[in-house]
C-alpha cells in the first residue's frame, strides 16, 4: 500500500513515533551541551535597544547575535530575512513543525519558508520562546493597558522592514524569545510566569546573510499590567565555525537537511 493511501491510525501512529523520536533526541542531546563562549574579543557591536523601540541590523553568515535581557522584560520580538534575496524570510510553521516542537532553545534552528537554515539558536539561557502567539498590537496592547496608541512590535516591526524597502505583506508572524507560553488542553494559549530573569541572553547564529529586526515590547500575552519595558542589550559578534559536531546541525534530521538546502548556496 502506497503511503497515501493508508489509514488514520496509520498516520497518527506515525507521527506520534516520529514526535516521540524527536523528543528523546532532544534531551539526550542537550544533556551533553556546551554552550558556545562570547568574549570581548569578538564583539563586532553594541547597541542598546531603549523600551517600547526596534533596531536593525545584517547579520552577516557565521555572525552571531546575541540579545541581552537587561531587566528581564517580558518578550522581545524577532523577525529574519535573507538579506540577499528577502522574499525568503523566518517562517514559524514550517520551524515548528519540522522540529517536533514550540519549544525553540539551544540547539533547535530558524527555517525559512524556502526550507532553509536562516539562524540556530546557539546558546540560551532562558530557555522559553513563543512561536504561537506572535507579537503585540494595537489590540493587545488596548487589552493589557488600555491604550491602543503605545508602541507595540507588530507596528514596529513593519517600521524596521519599511526601512530597507520591505512592505507590510513581507512581515509574516515572529518569534518572541524570553516568552513562556502554554498550550492547554482546549488549545487556549496562557503565559507561564516566573520563567523570565534578569540577565538572560540567546545567541542567534547566522546561517545566512540576514536581515535582522529586533522590538522591545512586551509579549501579548504578558502579565504586566503597566506598559514601561526596560532598554535590552544586543551585541553583533563573531561566532566560531562550526564544528562536525555542532549541535544545532546534529540535532536532528530534518535540521539536517535544512543545512544541506542552505549551506551549496555559500559553496564557492
Amino acid at each position: 500500500m502506497q503511503i497515501d493511501q493508508q489509514s488514520p491510525e496509520w498516520y497518527r501512529a506515525r507521527y506520534n513515533q516520529l514526535r516521540d523520536r524527536a523528543l528523546k533526541e532532544e534531551r539526550a542531546t542537550r544533556a551533553v551541551h556546551a554552550s558556545t563562549g562570547m568574549d570581548a574579543s569578538t564583539v563586532l557591536h553594541r547597541e542598546v535597544v531603549p523600551g517600547g523601540w526596534y533596531w536593525t541590523t545584517l547579520l552577516p553568515r557565521g555572525q552571531a547575535l546575541r540579545l541581552i535581557n537587561t531587566a528581564g522584560n517580558n518578550g522581545v520580538s524577532v523577525m529574519l530575512w535573507n538579506a540577499d534575496d528577502t522574499s525568503e524570510r523566518y517562517n514559524a510553521g514550517d520551524t515548528v513543525k519540522l522540529q517536533w516542537t514550540t519549544q525553540l532553545s539551544t540547539g533547535r534552528v530558524l527555517f525559512s519558508d524556502m526550507g532553509r537554515v536562516l539562524a540556530s539558536i546557539i546558546d540560551d539561557t532562558c530557555g522559553h520562546s513563543d512561536t504561537l502567539a506572535a507579537c503585540s498590537t494595537p489590540g493587545s496592547n488596548q487589552r493589557n493597558f488600555g491604550d491602543a496608541h503605545l508602541r507595540n512590535s507588530r507596528d514596529n516591526l513593519r517600521l524596521a522592514a519599511g526601512k530597507h524597502g520591505l512592505a507590510v505583506r513581507d512581515v509574516p508572524a515572529c518569534i518572541s524569545f524570553f516568552s513562556h507560553v502554554s498550550v492547554g488542553s482546549d488549545g487556549a494559549l496562557s503565559w507561564v510566569d516566573g520563567s523570565v530573569r534578569p540577565g538572560a541572553h540567546v545567541d542567534l547564529r547566522a546561517e545566512m546573510n540576514l536581515l535582522v529586526a529586533v522590538s522591545n515590547c512586551y509579549h501579548p500575552l504578558s502579565p504586566d499590567s503597566t506598559f514601561d519595558p526596560s532598554p535590552i542589550e544586543v551585541i553583533r559578534w563573531q561566532a566560531p565555525s562550526p564544528t562536525a559536531d555542532d549541535l544545532s546541525r546534529t540535532f536532528c534530521e530534518e535540521a539536517q537537511r535544512g543545512f544541506e538546502n542552505t549551506d551549496p548556496l555559500f559553496t564557492i
